[in-house]
């Protein structure tokens, strides 16, 4: 859905109704924001299938990633338009961007809270779970070699 809404914003664009480009604006917001939170949940789940190995099921696991996956997105854009839905629109509008045929967000403190600060935390979270995916690889191998050489004495 990232990928429809990003290609087809430009041509929607073109027709100039402020509401339309207010919607591609924050279905362009949205879907980015549940492909970064997605990836998140990719690497939580990689955690729990390489690290917490035994006893880890979680009841309703799927309904509860979907809970997620799809809900903090919608929070985060909620409250973006509750705080001004003039936040999203056309660049071209403005004289710093006039050749820009796109609807997106046009305030950069909105633009650097909740796309990049976002992104900062999910990329935080997912190096956080794949160091400690390594360590336990790592630490699962060297317990294996020291078995093996136990037995080949």
């Amino acid at each position: 859905m990232l990928n429809m809404v990003f290609l087809t914003n430009s041509w929607l664009t073109s027709f100039n109704q402020p509401g339309l480009c207010i919607t591609m604006a924050m279905l362009l917001h949205y879907f980015l924001l549940a492909a970064f939170t997605w990836m998140c949940l990719e690497s939580v789940h990689f955690y729990l299938a390489l690290v917490k190995v035994f006893n880890i099921y979680v009841p309703k696991y799927i309904l509860k990633c979907c809970i997620v996956g799809w809900g903090i997105p919608a929070i985060v854009i909620t409250l973006v338009l509750i705080i001004n839905k003039d936040f999203y629109g056309n660049g071209s509008l403005s004289e710093s961007h006039p050749y820009s045929n796109f609807c997106w967000i046009q305030d950069n403190t909105v633009f650097y809270i909740s796309v990049v600060a976002y992104f900062f935390l999910i990329f935080l979270m997912n190096t956080a779970m794949f160091i400690t995916v390594l360590l336990q690889i790592h630490s699962v191998k060297t317990r294996t070699q020291k078995t093996s050489r136990f037995w080949k004495r």
